[in-house]
């Protein structure tokens, strides 16, 4: 793979951080459902930034 710029670097790190914070976020809002149809979709939503992040930091490696 061809290494990447400082903009694009840049870019990388923007998009984990807001998905790292909407990760939190979203575990967050899933910790306090009470409606389990709810509490699933914020974890569903929280496992998906999650997966989103991590894939993105592989551009890093």
């Amino acid at each position: 793979m061809n290494k990447i710029n400082e903009m694009e670097l840049q870019n990388l790190r923007h998009l984990i951080l807001a998905h790292n914070v909407s990760h939190c976020k979203l575990t967050d809002y899933a910790n306090e459902a009470t409606d389990p149809a709810i509490k699933q979709f914020f974890q569903k939503s929280a496992q998906s930034a999650k997966q989103t992040s991590d894939d993105l930091m592989t551009f890093l490696g």
